[in-house]
């Protein structure tokens, strides 16, 4: 009986292993595909090429992933994750005053964008691909999306404009270019944007309440 359980145990041991080395490998592939889809581009990287750049086979890229991109696709999930995306967004929700939670918007969307500005850009790049990844970011952009309409609805009843117009001038402020434009080409720091960003939505939306 001993015995019995003792190979058991060194069977889920070994399945475990197992499992912790295709996950690494998985991630190391997710981080050679990012660093690709930066310099060179998400349409011309190749599945070679990033096996290559990872160090691992061709077949092994493909039998973790399927399609190049489900390696986006998790490129994406890690970014949000780091940026604890969705626990922030529920955080600033949370917040008893408006004009915290507006201020806490534009922190959402900045702690996003300065998490990984690269994984922004080759989302927004990769919307030039296949139908079936603009379908999938298309997705992701919607979930985005529905993030920053309800901040916006929770300060419905503080909004100097209706509540359809400040969702509008949410969304226009986090277009990639603005934030590229301020911190690659001007040179401000994330917090710099943040407070900027902060204090134009509190002015617009709700006419510079303090």
């Amino acid at each position: 009986m001993h015995r019995y359980y003792s190979c058991v145990v060194d069977e889920v041991k070994g399945s475990t292993y197992r499992q912790q080395q295709a996950e690494a490998t998985r991630l190391r592939v997710a981080d050679a595909a990012q660093e690709l889809f930066a310099t060179a581009g998400y349409g011309p990287t190749s599945i070679e090429a990033i096996a290559r750049r990872a160090g691992v086979g061709t077949r092994t890229v493909y039998a973790a992933f399927g399609a190049k991109r489900e390696i986006l696709n998790l490129i994406c999930e890690r970014w949000l994750e780091r940026a604890r995306a969705r626990e922030l967004a529920d955080e600033v929700l949370g917040q008893s005053d408006p004009l915290d939670r507006l201020r806490g918007a534009a922190h959402w969307l900045i702690t996003l964008y300065s998490a990984d500005f690269d994984v922004v850009r080759i989302l927004d790049a990769a919307m030039d691909g296949d139908a079936e990844t603009r379908r999938l970011l298309q997705g992701k952009l919607r979930g985005r999306n529905m993030v920053m309409d309800r901040l916006m609805a929770s300060v419905a009843d503080q909004l100097v404009v209706p509540l359809e117009h400040a969702q509008a001038v949410f969304r226009a402020y986090a277009a990639q270019g603005v934030y590229a434009a301020l911190v690659l080409d001007a040179g401000w720091t994330p917090a710099q944007v943040e407070s900027w960003l902060a204090e134009t939505l509190v002015v617009q939306l709700m006419g510079g309440r303090s």
